[in-house]
Order: structure tokens, then C-alpha cells, then sequence
């Protein structure tokens, strides 16, 4: 839970520096260091995180390359970093020679917003050419977090990231492709969805060009039900959970469309770590509280809404409460730090 909220926000960091930074010196202090100490590594230490590591290539001596990891005296990862303002399609060629002459099992290419992992899948000791996983920082997902986890220092095990990456490689080759059919259609695939009983004449060059609009439109409107399909469910569920949430029995207790519109704020923040069904609500005489998984033991933060003024409390990690006035509920969403910090001292609780 705790690295999720700190790769996150070194997500955030890096789309506010981004613009400011021009050299690879600078991308290398400025995101890429910082980001393998978010994963648990002494950058400082270059007895672990080893600088300017000689990599010898063949008659080439003194190649160097940006990083080495090693772990238990071994060396495990070789980083190659580019200034953030490097495409890094050019630069694989260059960590490819390198792999090949350390037995380091994973590499990485970086220019401090893109991370591209790579092994020797298809050729032992030789590097491949598509890499299996391939993060941004800046549209970070819950799986790259997931696979993220696993290059933690704590948590590295080569055997246990070799038995996924091939999945991972090959999932993702197959999305790509599948993005690129359904944004263009090519004329190999339009021919196989038209032999699929679709279209019983001769599939020539016109009847290809004629049948790639319809077939786009066709698969756009498909992906336009599921997702409207999954939003409703969404919303009927929540509409029972509100049903169903507890609030205490007084008659005197009137929950605002205020208090419901801020709660909505919160749980949409909450999502990105919880499941929504685990952020409920329970109001109050005096405050209107928002909890995690019902309990009020484990409370995330307190309404304070009315008309003269409005303000939040939110649990800090000896549960006190910190107050953050609000000019508008719109407010709640610059808190989105300090409110996922407060679900961090229910880590026990909360799956990382």
C-alpha cells in the first residue's frame, strides 16, 4: 500500500519536471535515482547500486554502462539511462551489447519517464529485442504497479520474474497489435472477420476498403456497450451500497446532498487502492464520517459542512485529526496524499 501511494507520486513528480530538465545528468538525479529508490535500493551505496559499471564488448574496452544492481554480491540488473528528452527506440541497440557480457539477468532502458525491462526469453545470454514489460510513469496501471512489486529490493527474485515475463512480453505484443486492428483496420484482418460468414463474395481491394469503416465502427460501438454496461453496474451497485450503508438511527440526522457529493469525491480518490465497496459512510450529530471497510475503528476522515463554514479532518497515524478548510467540496481533491496516507496505518488490513 505504502509503494503504491510513493510510486504514484513520483509519477506526479515526473510529470512536473519533465519540462524543466534538459540533460541526462539532471534526468538521472532528478527521476531515474529517485525512482529505484522508491523500489528499496541505496542508490548511494556502489557496492549495490554501482555507477559507470565497465561492460566490455568484444575488442571494445571500457564500455560502460549507467547502472548496475547487484544483489548478494551478484550482479542482477543493468540500467541504461537517456536524458528525459531521449526517444528510447534508438538507444536498445546499445544495452543489447551489454547484456551479452555480464550475467545480469534483466536490463532496463530508461530516459526517466518510459521504463523498458528486458531478458533473454527467446536466446539464453542474449538480450531480446522487444522487452516484456514496459511502464510509463505518467499512465501508471494497477498491473505495472503489480509487476513493479516484484523488482522491489525486498521482494526480487530472479526465477519468480522470469516465470511471468514471458506472459507479460507476449500479452502485451498482442494488445498492441489488437490496438493498432481496431484503430486501422489491416487488410488481413478485416479478410478474417468477412470469411467469418460476414461477406460470402470475393474479397478484393474495394470490398476490403469498403468493409474497413463499418468493421471499426462495429468494434468501437462493441467496446462503447461493455464499458456502459460495466458504469451502470457501477452505479446500481453503489446506489445499494448507499441503501445499505449504516447510518445511525436518529431522526434529527439529515445527510446533505452536500455530504453525499463529497463522499462520492472521496471514495473515486480511494478507489485507486481499495475496493469502492470498502469506503462507506456513517453520519453523525456532530460530523459526517467516512470509513474504511464500515468500521468506525478504522476512520479515513470528517465532514464538517455547513453553511458558515466547511472543513475536513483527516486521520493522521495516531489518529488525530489534522484539519484542512475547503472553500468548496471541489477542495477534497487536492487532499488525494493525505487522504491515502491515512488508509496506510490500516495497512494490515489493506492488500498491497
Amino acid at each position: 500500500m505504502e509503494f503504491e501511494v510513493k510510486i504514484k507520486e513520483l509519477g506526479e513528480r515526473v510529470s512536473e519536471l519533465k519540462n524543466t530538465i534538459k540533460t541526462e545528468e539532471a534526468t538521472k538525479t532528478s527521476l531515474i535515482m529517485p525512482f529505484f529508490q522508491t523500489l528499496g535500493y541505496d542508490v548511494f551505496n556502489p557496492n549495490e547500486f554501482t555507477p559507470e559499471y565497465i561492460a566490455d564488448v568484444g575488442i571494445k574496452k571500457g564500455e560502460k554502462v549507467d547502472y548496475a544492481i547487484f544483489l548478494n554480491e551478484e550482479i542482477s540488473i543493468l540500467i541504461e539511462a537517456k536524458a528525459v528528452t531521449e526517444k528510447l527506440e534508438k538507444h536498445d541497440s546499445q544495452l543489447f551489447r551489454y547484456f551479452g557480457t555480464t550475467k545480469a539477468k534483466f536490463a532496463i532502458l530508461t530516459n526517466g519517464i518510459i521504463y523498458k525491462f528486458y531478458t533473454d526469453l527467446e536466446k539464453p545470454n542474449v538480450m531480446d529485442t522487444t522487452p516484456f514489460l514496459e511502464i510509463n510513469m505518467e499512465d501508471l496501471k494497477n498491473n505495472d504497479i503489480q509487476q513493479l512489486q516484484k523488482f522491489k529490493k525486498e521482494n526480487y527474485d530472479t526465477e519468480s520474474i522470469l516465470s511471468t515475463a514471458s506472459d507479460l512480453k507476449y500479452v502485451g505484443l498482442i494488445k498492441k497489435i489488437f490496438k493498432e486492428e481496431i484503430t486501422s483496420p489491416s487488410d488481413e484482418f478485416v479478410k478474417l472477420l468477412l470469411n467469418e460468414g460476414v461477406y460470402d463474395g470475393v474479397k478484393n481491394s474495394k470490398v476490403i476498403e469498403k468493409f474497413k469503416p463499418l468493421i471499426k465502427k462495429a468494434l468501437n460501438m462493441y467496446f462503447n456497450d461493455v464499458v456502459n454496461s460495466k458504469l451502470q453496474n457501477v452505479i446500481n451497485s453503489s446506489e445499494d451500497e448507499i441503501q445499505e450503508e449504516v447510518v445511525e438511527e436518529d431522526h434529527q440526522i439529515e445527510t446533505t446532498d452536500e455530504e453525499i457529493q463529497a463522499f462520492y469525491i472521496i471514495k473515486a480518490i480511494l478507489s485507486e487502492y481499495v475496493k469502492p465497496s470498502d469506503i462507506t459512510y456513517k453520519d453523525t450529530r456532530s460530523y459526517f464520517g467516512v470509513l474504511y471497510e464500515n468500521k468506525t475503528t478504522q476512520w479515513i476522515c470528517r465532514l464538517y459542512l455547513k453553511e458558515s463554514v466547511k472543513y475536513i479532518t483527516i486521520s493522521d497515524e495516531n489518529k488525530n485529526e489534522v484539519r484542512y478548510d475547503l472553500n468548496t467540496i471541489s477542495d477534497i481533491y487536492k487532499l488525494k496524499h493525505e487522504l491515502a496516507q491515512a488508509l496506510i496505518k490500516y495497512e494490515k488490513v489493506v492488500s498491497v
